[in-house]
């Protein structure tokens, strides 16, 4: 049995206000530390976790930098769950691009449209689990593991929906909140979802 727990990366200053996407220096505010550091003493107390694996953008990694000092565990990278690319979108505020028809066209039709010059949800999905299924097969021989995988909201509710059987244009029926934990189950290649944004703070 391999238990997976996806772990959204903390707040961020430009949550909500940009999408800032795979843009560099976008760092963890003083809210999304404490969402880390919360995060990390529950996995402390609730999992016995074997491995951190993390994606290579900054507020992912100082994400799993609170796990890794709590949990005392490496932090390995993983570009598959490296967030959406959102094309020419990027750094664009969410005032800038609501009143755009490519915006509403992509959000109507996740399954089938991508941001401009940018990735389809699909895409993003399959390289997820390309990555997903890695970490099965090096624990296929493990009687029970844990691994923590600290990535984004529209990667992990991608996965989400894979492992439920729902279509991606139903992407925004799953809330995935920053600094929040979902867990997965797999027995062999069997996904059975458990935990679906647990948090572990209060605003």
């Amino acid at each position: 049995m391999t238990r997976i727990l996806l772990i959204r990366h903390g707040e961020t200053e430009l949550t909500g206000q940009v999408l800032y996407g795979r843009m560099p220096g976008v760092h963890l505010s003083a809210n999304g530390c404490r969402q880390a550091e919360l995060l990390g003493h529950a996995l402390k107390n609730g999992y016995h976790v074997d491995q951190l694996i993390s994606s290579p953008l900054e507020r992912a990694l100082e994400t799993a930098r609170y796990l890794s000092e709590t949990l005392h565990l490496p932090i390995a990278t993983d570009e598959q769950i490296i967030e959406l690319d959102y094309g020419t979108w990027l750094g664009k505020s969410f005032e800038e691009i609501r009143g755009l028809e490519s915006w509403h066209h992509y959000n109507r039709l996740r399954s089938l449209v991508s941001p401009p010059e940018g990735e389809l949800l699909l895409q993003v999905q399959a390289r997820a689990w390309r990555a997903l299924d890695r970490v099965i097969s090096r624990f296929q021989n493990s009687a029970k593991a844990t691994v923590a995988m600290v990535s984004h909201g529209d990667v992990i509710r991608a996965l989400l929906i894979l492992f439920l059987g729902m279509p991606l244009d139903y992407i925004h029926r799953l809330e995935v909140s920053p600094g929040s934990l979902n867990e997965i189950v797999f027995n062999g290649r069997h996904a059975k979802v458990v935990r679906i944004n647990q948090t572990f703070w209060s605003d």
